[in-house]
């Protein structure tokens, strides 16, 4: 079993040294486009939620 786990850590390892790392400039440029599309993902959200709250508010209101 250990023999397993050593061997699997070993192959991890190799994988690791085989991978194309991105470079600064691209792990950057990746990290602001995944920043910018969660802002908007989360003012497109929090947009709707405002709507649907008042949508809410004015059915409770006519049902009055």
């Amino acid at each position: 079993m250990a023999n397993k786990i050593t061997q699997y850590v070993k192959d991890s390892f190799g994988e690791l040294g085989r991978v194309t790392w991105p470079t600064k400039n691209q792990a950057v440029l990746l990290t602001v486009i995944v920043i910018v599309f969660c802002a908007v993902a989360a003012a497109f959200m929090g947009a709707l939620d405002l709507v649907f709250g008042i949508g809410a508010e004015e059915l409770l209101k006519l049902a009055r």
